[in-house]
């Protein structure tokens, strides 16, 4: 395990949609990160990233929003962010709106490749699926990270999903002006998921495990969506417990 990252300053960037409708998420990633040495903290001033204003064409709204992301972080020798969309936006679209943030990194990218760590001590005895987010997997290039996490997790049974590289649909606001054709795709991702047998699917979004979880609850299908970051935070002495 690196000797450095006792030392190093990482914030927790937890995206608005996790801190307010998945905040078990925000607090397995502090667990998971604390459990591999290093400090974390939580800036209070964070504020959503801008995504969605970028993405429907108001980019003179996101730029304050990304400017104020890259003030709260500023300073931090990572970021991590329990998030692909949201890593991508910081990473990726702050520098066309002139902001330069910190060194930021979806939670994957920051175990594997600053930590350099693909065994977190983890313990999830479950048969898991994992979609791989779109954002994640082609505007990131997280590639097969998260695979190799989880292939590592102990007694985890990981079972490959069908198309995993389709887009399961969600999308942002994509979902509310193209309902239709949202549905048809969360459709066909309902499917695959269901073809697998599995009893958990995972994604490093929220959003989309949001999107999916919402249509397997609809069928009673029995499949829970949990975020790869709670998956890795479960050992033998806190276990991930499934809700009703």
């Amino acid at each position: 395990m690196p000797t450095e990252q006792t030392t190093r300053r990482v914030a927790l960037f937890a995206t608005c949609l996790t801190d307010t409708f998945f905040p078990d998420t925000a607090r397995a990633v502090v667990r998971l990160l604390e459990r591999l040495g290093c400090s974390v903290e939580f800036p209070e001033a964070q504020t959503c990233c801008g995504q969605m204003h970028f993405n429907t064409g108001y980019r003179t709204k996101a730029a304050p929003l990304a400017r104020n992301v890259a003030t709260v972080f500023a300073g931090y020798d990572a970021v991590v962010v329990p998030s692909g969309s949201c890593a991508g936006m910081v990473r990726h679209v702050y520098p066309e709106l002139n902001v330069t943030p910190s060194p930021t990194y979806e939670l994957s990218e920051f175990l594997i490749d600053v930590l350099g760590v693909e065994d977190v001590g983890a313990y999830f005895p479950h048969r898991v699926t994992y979609h791989p987010t779109c954002h994640s997997l082609r505007m990131l290039g997280v590639g097969d990270k998260p695979l190799r996490l989880l292939r590592a997790v102990k007694g985890l049974d990981l079972v490959e999903l069908p198309a995993a590289d389709s887009c399961c649909g969600f999308g942002g606001t994509f979902a509310l002006k193209n309902a239709d054709v949202s549905s048809a795709m969360l459709a066909d991702k309902m499917s695959c998921v269901l073809d697998t047998g599995a009893e958990v699917v995972s994604a490093g979004d929220n959003s989309c495990l949001m999107h999916i979880g919402g249509g397997l609850s609809r069928l009673q299908a029995g499949v829970h969506p949990v975020h790869l970051a709670e998956i890795l935070a479960s050992t033998e002495e806190e276990p991930w417990v499934a809700t009703p």
